[in-house]
């Protein structure tokens, strides 16, 4: 299933569209890279880089999406109470970039951009908002077992969909991360969306409505995961 993203304004229009993002043979496992997509393994390399690509405001995004972060470190952490004072800032600081779909931003179809590429580009689709909050979270703290990026049906007008699920204990009701939405909230109020599929570093699970969510393997089957890491791997050479 390949997201074709919501625009904020609710307008696009287009059927629920499937793509084979699961490749069958074994795939090879990438490096668990220390920092992988945080604000802080961001190398001056790759910023001088992206401010050749994107321009030199970019150099100050980027600044601006670090000192977001360490600011936002809490200064203790003990349970998930202490994970609920980061959803909505981390929600909201991500949400303020322009959304651009991909076919205008990287001409193409499909594409998942890192949270630095994100950031420096000025522009993200729902992929894209849903990657770099999940970085994020996970730079500052928040276990990966709590944090699920989970592909949607959006009813309202059949269109595939992309959002950030945060769960504060296993089997409970998750909070929704949402592009479309600034403010953070429970699943059970987001009646618009239809889970289908959700990953994380671990795994992924396939969700069918009204049964429990099925253990399909490793999130490394999902081929724009895989690119995705590949690039972060990457981008800690500049």
């Amino acid at each position: 299933m390949r997201s074709t993203c919501l625009h904020p304004n609710w307008k696009r229009r287009g059927r629920l569209t499937t793509l084979a993002l699961f490749t069958i043979a074994a795939s090879v496992v990438l490096a668990a890279t220390p920092g992988l997509g945080f604000s802080r393994s961001v190398t001056r390399g790759l910023v001088e880089r992206y401010a050749g690509q994107f321009g030199p405001d970019s150099r100050t995004r980027i600044g601006g999406w670090q000192e977001f972060v360490r600011s936002a470190v809490p200064k203790r952490r003990q349970n998930s109470a202490d994970d609920m004072e980061l959803l909505g800032p981390v929600n909201t600081f991500f949400n303020r970039l322009p959304f651009v779909s991909d076919l205008a931003h990287w001409k193409a179809e499909d594409y998942w951009a890192t949270p630095a590429e994100s950031v420096a580009s000025n522009g993200a689709d729902c992929d894209d908002f849903s990657i770099a909050k999940y970085f994020a979270l996970k730079e500052l703290g928040v276990p990966i077992e709590r944090l699920r990026i989970t592909y949607v049906k959006a009813v309202r007008i059949d269109q595939a969909h992309m959002v950030l699920a945060y769960y504060p204990a296993p089997g409970a009701v998750p909070l929704v991360l949402d592009n479309l939405d600034n403010e953070v909230r429970p699943a059970s109020e987001r009646t618009d969306l239809i889970p289908v599929y959700s990953f994380n570093d671990e795994d992924l699970l396939l969700t069918r409505p009204g049964q429990s969510a099925t253990n399909a393997g490793s999130s490394q089957q999902i081929r724009l995961w895989r690119s995705l890491l590949d690039k972060l791997e990457k981008e800690l050479l500049f």
